[in-house]
Order: structure tokens, then C-alpha cells, then sequence
């Protein structure tokens, strides 16, 4: 009986509990009136309808079980535009609300919205990432239940308000990654229930006296990256904080980090960054060698110099040391055998020399070890490759270029199963390619000294990125490439490779292909007609022949073709004017004839100021320095690498026979650098708007059969840097201007061979009126100008193979 009495008992506390759970009305009104000024294009909040009476369940949207009020509104990352609507007033029990990173404003544009500090029950406020402008607000003060407020990423200006100390609660703060600046006010040493303080890289911060960081007992991470702190002993402070686990301080203009601390507090401490400060003394004297609660230890840019301390073979919770960037003048001979749990080395461009063998044989030995990613580029390191490198099998990233590392590649790499990304770019390695290991998806060994043929089989499947050039392979290219199937990169380039290409079924992710300077051969690949997704298509310097097919203006998404120095003959192909994203284009030194074809304003990438960037991700990591794009220009022969090569926009097709005229639409391309098309047979005029085209750096017109006069509109190229109409049959008073006479004083010989020319800078004068009377006659051939002789070089160049 009392036991049934206590189970009635119970379901009627239950029933009057839940009375209210499923949403109280003017709450999921105010919500439904917040979501009519939101442009939803995602559906994000498809579940907040009106026939769905309880709004505790739609999405984002989470209730007191107690109550049944609104307590939560989460809608961050979730690409919302529209206005955040003052409607959210209504929900005054609100405790937790997370806009962040959405396009969402106030009702005064992007003004931060003021109504939202009179929600006097937040308890959590995300705004981080929205686009608000302007100043933060002081009524912020008036949430006084805050405890997690986070502004970051946010174009908000002005001062930070000191009234945000009267937010007491607050546990998390930050600020950083806006436009906030002047003075850290004092003040914020009363958030004594603080625990993280992110201040970094806000606008022009600066901070007079940080004594009051030491107020802050609780605090566990903290980060000043940007703030000036060249007066402050902030080291001092921090060592008052013995909760203390994080301490960034990037770019703080601190002066060094060698005081002594007389008793260190610091043994939570396991984030430290001092990168971007000149620190400029031995690496030895730091102060944090000891603290062997270290996890994360990044010293990128600070110039310490000297030998590491033997202390750091101790520092066993290491997972993560970066010590990159700091002017060769380090040295590590430290024996690191027992940091089991390091996870990531990085000391490019800091050693002074050291030997690869001897450094490997140093790193961890452990039943289990962690490391995953090493990195010693630019390190002058010397010695061979060790063939045992098994106690590194949980490598995944191996980083080596720009040393001095020799002998051959060891058959011990294949035991690195977990390895994905290799880099042995410039240096000095010998012996053929081997055999990969299966986990590899990307290969860098260009520049290096690597003979013999490729092998039959590459051994590692699932390659995306293939890297080669500037070796000395040779023979054919084994079908064993076309089993690469999601190749994205294969730069085969400077070898001594020859013979056709084999044919591929398809690699229908290949968007850099480069195989120029070597002896390939054949009709133009017909397997690319299905790579669609080829943006860089390099076969200059070859023995390629027959004509360039119709379908390459398929090829939607190519913005680089190199078909230079090769035996292509035949017309240029009209479709290829249907490439709008092309933006450089070489056929140079070809059989080409025909006329250029006419539609060249659908080429609208060579009309853009800026086009369209290659991603960073786009090309073989290790060969981010390395050459890929050689272009005649300004009369010599200019190298472009991964960085530059989007800067280029340019058209060759000198050294051909090409008839007809120049078409008048080549002046709608007024984003070009390079126009050379001298050395063919084209005659008519000079399009009269050639100074449309503003962007022009280098203009050759040279060795043709162009007529009439110069257009005067020549003088609005002030960008000229070179330019070239020797031996045509130009006629008529030379158009002047202070760039034009300006190249002819560099180049004295740009007019020469137009007889019909004259007036200055000529010591010819033009007869009155009849100008124009030697239009017709026939180009002398009796001088040659220096320009002549650097192509006959060139194309010498080529054809041996340079």
C-alpha cells in the first residue's frame, strides 16, 4: 500500500516538473520572429516551424527540463545571413547563445547590437568570427553572470573597455584577432575567476605595466601574441601563476628570455610559444630548459644561437618542438633517444651543419613512438641516409630538402609503412629511384643527381603528387605511370627521358603535368583529352610533332600550356580561344602557320588585373622554390617558381610561320605582361589600340611583314619595359613619349631595319607629309641587332638540350 502511495507520488511531482518542458509560446514566437530576418539558403533551421509546437526540439534550441524555457540558442558555423533580431529579448532566460562565425548583423548594420547586453541570464556569449564593426560596447558590463565571453576574429575597433572587470564571474575571455587597440587596461586583473585570456594579435596593443596579470591565480592559458612588451618582465609575472599551462607570447618584441627565475613556478606549463621575438642569445641560457612538463615548445624566429642543452634529452613530455627559421647558427647534438612521446620535430633553416645519419640514430627509441613528422630542410646537413630506419615506422611526414645529403636512397625507406610525404628536393642524392613504400601519396626528390631508368613499379598506389625534375633519368617512361590513377602533380622535367609518352587510360585528377626538357616524342597526348582537370600542361623543349588537336580547348581548367621549342605544325587550333582561364600561353619555336585566331577576347583570364590563384596545395610541397615556368620576355629568359607563376600573363608564338594580320581583338587583353610574336610572316598593320593594352611589360613584334605606321597609342604603354618592331616594314613618323624614348636609349636597335621609319628618336626626318610613302617597300636585311643573335642562342640552347 505505502508503496503504491510513493509511486503516485512520484509520477505527480514528475507531472507538475514537465508541465511547462515543451516551449513556452512568446519564447518560440520570438524565435520564429528572429528566424524571418535570416536568410536560410542551407535550411539550417528547416526545424523551426509553428506547426512544431515545441521548440525545445528544433535545431540549436535547448530548454530547462525544470521550466521548459529557452535556456540555449547554439547556431554557430552554420553559414546564416541576416539580421540578429531584438525579438531574442523576449527569451530572457537565455543562459548560453552561440552565433559564431555566421554573417548575421544588428539592426544597425554592423554595429555591434546593444540589446543583446540586456539578456541578464547569459551565462555564455559566442560572437566570435561575425563581421560586427565599431566599438565594443561598456553595457557588456551588464552581464553579470558571464562567464564565457568570446569576441575573436571580429573587425571590432576602439579601446577595450576596462568596464568589462565588473563581469566577475567570467572564466573565459577573448578578444583576439580584432581590431581592438591602445592600452590593456588594468582593470582586467579583477576577473580573478579568469582561466583563459585571449588577447592576441589584436590591433596597435600595448600594455604599460602587466603587474596586474598576477592578480589572476586561476589562470591556465593566456596568450599577448602582438602586444608590445618590450619593457615588461613578463616572464616574472607568469611565474606568479602556477596554474599556469599555456603562455603564448608570438611577436611581443620581447628582449630575451635568458633571466634566471629564482624558483620556478611554472611545473603545469605545458604550451610555450616565444616566436617572432629577437631573442639573439645562446639557446642554453633560456629558462624554461627545466620545466619538463613542457608539451609544446615552438622558437620559430627567435635567432637563439648555440648548441641545444643537454636538458632537453630530458624534457620526456615533449610532443612538439619547432625550432625553425632561426639562421643556421644552432646545433643539436643533444641525444633525444628518450622522448617517447615526441610527436613533431621542425628545425628547418636553423642548424649550422650537422649529419643526417648521426642526427637519426639520435632520435627516439622507444617500445612506441610517437613521431610522425620530422622536417630539417635548409639545414646544410651532410651524410648518407641510413638504411635502418625501422624505429621510425610511425613517420608519416619526412621533410630533408636543401642539404647536402648524399649516396643513394636506402631500400630500408620501403619499411616506413606509415610514411605519406617525402622530401629529399636539392640535394646531392645518387643511385636510381627505388621501389616506394605503398603508404606514399606524395615524392619529392627534384634537383638531385638520381640515374638510370624509372622503375617498372612505383610501389606506392595511391601517389597524388610525383616530382622528378632536374635528375639524370633516362630511358623511356614505363607504363607502370598509368596505374597512378589519382596523380594530381608529375614533373618529369630537365632528365634525359625519351620516347612517347605512354598512353593512359585516364588520370582524371592531373592538373599539373610537366615534362619539358627531356627528348619525349610522339603526336600531342591523346590520354589527355579526358583530363579535364589540367590547370598546368608544360611539353616545351621536346621532339613533340604533328598538329595540336581540336578538343584541347575541352582542357576548361587549363591556365598554363607550354608547347614550345618542339615539331608541332599546322594551324592553331580556333577552340583554343574557348580556354577562358588561360592566362599564359607559349607555342614558340614551332612549325606553327596559319593565322592567330581571331575570337581571342573569350580569353578573358588575360583581362583580369589579378587572376585566379593557384592553391598553395597545388604543387609538390618540397618544390615550392623550384622553377616551373620559363618565359622569353624583356629579350631574355626569365625563370618563374610556384610563388610567382601567377603573377604571368603572357602570349608566344614567336619562331613560326604565321601569316595573316594581327587580329584587332588581341588589344581587349589588357591584363597581358608578354605579347611576343615576332619572327613569323604576319603582315598588315599594327592594331591601332595596342595601347589598350595596359598591363604590357614586353611588346615584340620583330622580324614580320607589318606595315604603315606605329599607332600612336604605343605611348600609353608606361608599363613598357622592352619592345621590339625591328626589320618589318614599318613607315611613318615614329610616335614619341618618355617611355618609348626611354627604351630606345636601352635599346637602340628596337626600330631598325624600317627603312620607311623616321623623325626622332631617328636622325631621319620625315619628307612633310608623305610619311607613309615607303609603306610598301621591302625590309633591309643588311643589320642585325643583338636581339637577333640571344634567339639564334636560345633555340641552340634548346636543341642541345640545355
Amino acid at each position: 500500500m505505502h508503496r503504491s502511495i510513493a509511486k503516485l507520488a512520484l509520477l505527480l511531482a514528475t507531472a507538475v516538473s514537465c508541465a511547462h518542458a515543451s516551449c513556452w509560446p512568446h519564447e518560440r514566437d520570438a524565435l520564429l520572429a528572429f528566424k524571418r530576418g535570416i536568410n536560410d539558403t542551407h535550411d539550417v533551421l528547416a526545424s523551426w516551424q509553428k506547426r512544431r509546437h515545441d521548440c525545445c526540439r528544433w535545431r540549436g534550441v535547448a530548454c530547462s527540463n525544470k521550466t521548459g524555457h529557452v535556456t540555449e540558442l547554439d547556431i554557430g558555423y552554420t553559414r546564416l545571413v541576416g539580421q540578429i533580431s531584438p525579438s531574442l529579448l523576449s527569451v530572457q532566460h537565455l543562459e548560453h547563445l552561440d552565433l559564431s562565425w555566421t554573417s548575421l548583423h544588428g539592426p544597425d548594420g554592423r554595429v555591434f547590437p546593444e540589446f543583446l547586453c540586456y539578456l541578464h541570464n547569459l551565462r555564455h556569449l559566442d560572437l566570435s568570427g561575425i563581421p560586427f564593426s565599431g566599438r565594443l560596447p561598456a553595457q557588456l558590463a551588464n552581464l553579470s553572470k558571464l562567464e564565457y565571453l568570446d569576441l575573436s576574429a571580429t573587425p571590432l575597433s576602439g579601446r577595450v573597455p576596462p568596464q568589462l572587470a565588473n563581469c566577475s564571474k567570467l572564466e573565459y575571455l577573448d578578444l583576439s584577432r580584432t581590431l581592438l587597440s591602445g592600452t590593456l587596461p588594468p582593470q582586467l586583473g579583477n576577473l580573478s575567476n579568469l582561466r583563459h585570456l585571449g588577447l592576441g594579435f589584436m590591433q596597435t596593443i600595448h600594455a604599460q605595466d602587466i603587474s596586474w596579470l598576477t592578480n589572476l591565480h586561476l589562470l591556465e592559458y593566456v596568450d599577448m601574441s602582438g602586444t608590445n612588451l618590450s619593457t615588461d618582465d613578463v616572464f616574472f609575472a607568469a611565474n606568479t601563476i602556477p596554474s599556469l599551462k599555456a603562455l603564448i607570447l608570438i611577436n611581443c618584441s620581447l628582449p630575451n628570455a635568458s633571466k634566471s627565475l629564482t624558483h620556478l613556478n611554472l611545473t603545469k606549463l605545458e604550451h610555450l610559444d616565444l616566436s617572432r621575438n629577437y631573442l639573439g642569445h645562446p639557446i642554453e641560457t633560456c629558462w624554461f630548459w627545466n620545466i619538463t612538463s613542457i608539451k609544446d615548445l615552438r622558437l620559430q624566429e627567435t635567432y637563439l644561437y648555440g648548441p641545444f642543452p643537454d636538458a632537453l634529452g630530458g624534457m620526456t613530455s615533449l610532443q612538439n618542438l619547432d625550432f625553425s627559421n632561426n639562421g643556421n647558427s644552432a646545433t643539436m647534438m643533444v641525444d633525444l633517444k628518450n622522448l617517447c612521446d615526441l610527436e613533431e620535430l621542425s628545425l628547418d633553416g636553423s642548424l649550422a651543419f650537422g649529419n643526417i645519419t648521426e642526427f637519426v640514430r639520435k632520435l627516439p627509441q622507444c617500445s612506441s613512438i610517437k613521431l610522425f613528422f620530422l622536417s630539417l630542410c635548409d639545414n646544410n646537413m651532410t651524410g648518407m641516409l641510413p638504411d635502418m630506419m625501422g624505429h621510425l615506422n610511425g613517420l608519416r611526414y619526412l621533410y630533408l630538402s636543401n642539404n647536402s645529403i648524399t649516396g643513394a636512397i636506402p631500400s630500408g625507406l620501403r619499411n616506413l609503412t606509415s610514411l605519406e610525404r617525402i622530401d629529399l628536393c636539392l640535394n646531392q642524392i645518387t643511385g636510381q629511384m627505388p621501389m616506394l613504400p605503398r603508404s606514399l601519396i606524395g615524392v619529392g626528390i627534384s634537383m638531385n643527381c638520381l640515374s638510370g631508368p624509372l622503375p617498372l613499379d612505383f610501389g606506392a598506389p595511391n601517389l597524388t603528387e610525383l616530382s622528378l625534375s632536374s635528375n639524370h633519368l633516362t630511358g623511356h617512361v614505363p607504363r607502370a605511370i598509368c596505374q597512378l590513377q589519382n596523380l594530381v602533380t608529375l614533373d618529369l622535367s630537365s632528365n634525359h627521358l625519351e620516347g612517347e609518352f605512354p598512353s593512359c587510360s585516364a588520370m582524371p585528377g592531373m592538373e599539373f603535368l610537366i615534362l619539358s626538357n627531356n627528348d619525349f616524342s610522339g603526336n600531342f597526348p591523346s590520354w589527355l583529352q579526358n583530363s579535364s582537370s589540367l590547370v598546368f600542361l608544360d611539353l616545351a623543349v621536346n621532339k613533340f610533332y604533328g598538329m595540336l588537336p581540336a578538343w584541347i580547348g575541352e582542357l576548361v581548367n587549363l591556365r598554363f600550356l607550354q608547347l614550345n621549342h618542339n615539331i608541332f605544325y599546322g594551324d592553331i587550333p580556333v577552340s583554343v580561344t574557348n580556354l577562358i582561364l588561360l592566362q599564359h600561353f607559349s607555342l614558340a619555336s614551332n612549325n606553327i602557320s596559319g593565322s592567330i585566331p581571331s575570337p581571342l577576347s573569350k580569353l578573358i583570364a588575360m583581362t583580369l588585373e589579378h587572376p585566379p590563384r593557384l592553391g598553395s596545395d597545388k604543387y609538390v610541397e618540397g618544390d615550392t622554390n623550384k622553377d616551373i615556368l620559363s618565359v622569353v620576355m624583356k629579350q631574355q629568359e626569365l625563370k618563374y617558381g610556384t610563388s610567382a607563376v601567377n603573377e604571368m600573363v603572357g602570349i608566344d608564338l614567336s619562331l613560326n610561320h604565321l601569316t595573316g594580320g594581327i587580329p584587332d581583338e588581341i588589344t581587349s587583353l589588357n591584363g597581358l605582361l608578354n605579347l611576343n610574336l615576332s619572327w613569323n610572316h604576319l603582315g598588315g598593320k599594327i592594331p591601332m589600340k595596342i595601347g589598350d593594352l595596359k598591363s604590357l611589360e614586353s611588346l615584340d613584334f620583330s622580324r614580320n611583314n607589318l606595315s604603315g605606321e606605329i599607332p600612336t597609342s604605343l605611348s600609353d604603354l608606361t608599363y613598357l619595359g622592352s619592345l621590339d618592331l625591328s626589320y618589318d616594314n614599318l613607315a611613318g613618323k615614329i610616335p614619341t613619349g618618355r617611355q618609348l624614348d626611354t627604351l630606345y636609349t636601352e635599346n637602340p636597335y628596337m626600330y631598325s631595319g624600317n627603312i620607311g621609319l623616321c623623325g626622332p628618336p631617328l636622325e631621319k626626318n620625315c619628307p612633310g607629309n608623305n610619311a607613309t610613302e615607303h609603306g610598301n617597300q621591302q625590309r633591309s636585311e643588311n643589320g642585325y641587332s643583338p636581339v637577333l643573335f640571344f634567339y639564334f642562342g636560345l633555340t641552340a640552347g634548346f636543341v642541345a638540350g640545355l
